[in-house]
């Protein structure tokens, strides 16, 4: 199933949603003017290359976490990396359909700072799972999974079009939003238990911090949240019930 759309408009102009959007194309347009190697160069360095971060842990040196103190930025400027096309328009779809609405019920500057807090807590989690591995993580999945997880809890009444191809023909359906993302995460988790018994089956996909970022998004989007008054007036215009975590 491809997700169209959500039922739920946004209230108000989603800003922050369009200018994380714009900040990742214009990364993305200056990926694509890079050669093959200068592309590799900027992903081993701006990318979250587990062994390098694990490494001053596992030896317990205090210099060499010194060392890479530095390093430790790509936390953040890793999500605004993507590794081809597919990539990075899939993650801007997926936040294009969920962020507007959940910018809503935060507003714009706690919606960028729950963005980016649930970014760093999926590549921590990759981290952790995948301590050993050289190869640089990049994308803004982890974050959108932490989206994921907010508009799960905040918009429980929600529902999602999405388009089942059968064959040549398009057949569109709507499906509970909480069902479409419970799905989607059970799919995430089992990928990321298979990686964990064989890494070869992950398929280059970092499946573990697809899980931490909607589980660090679920746990802790009742704190970016606006004051109630403000979510309950959305809540009974849209129908919505507010989650008992608010009440």
């Amino acid at each position: 199933m491809f997700p169209i759309r959500d039922t739920i408009p946004h209230r108000r102009p989603p800003v922050a949603m369009w200018g994380i959007i714009l900040l990742n194309s214009i990364v993305f347009a200056f990926e694509l003017s890079l050669d093959e190697y200068s592309l590799m160069q900027v992903f081993y360095y701006a990318g979250v290359v587990p062994a390098r971060i694990a490494a001053p842990f596992r030896d317990g040196s205090v210099l060499l976490w010194l060392q890479t103190l530095p390093g430790y930025v790509a936390f953040l400027t890793c999500m605004f990396l993507h590794g081809g096309w597919f990539h990075f328009l899939s993650n801007m779809w997926a936040l294009w359909i969920f962020g507007d609405n959940v910018e809503d019920r935060m507003g714009s500057a706690r919606f960028v700072a729950f963005y980016l807090v649930t970014g760093v807590i999926a590549s921590v989690v990759h981290v952790v799972t995948q301590p050993d591995s050289t190869v640089p993580v990049v994308g803004a999945s982890g974050a959108i999974s932490g989206v994921m997880g907010a508009y799960f809890l905040f918009f429980p009444t929600s529902r999602v079009v999405t388009l089942v191809p059968i064959g040549f023909i398009p057949f569109f359906f709507e499906v509970p939003a909480v069902l479409y993302i419970f799905v989607w995460f059970l799919i995430q988790l089992q990928s990321g238990l298979l990686s964990l018994v064989a890494p070869e089956a992950a398929g280059g996909v970092a499946w573990w911090a697809h899980v931490g970022g909607f589980v660090g998004g679920v746990l802790l989007c009742q704190f970016f949240r606006l004051p109630r008054g403000y979510c309950r007036r959305c809540e009974r215009d849209e129908g919505v019930w507010e989650s008992a975590w608010a009440r």
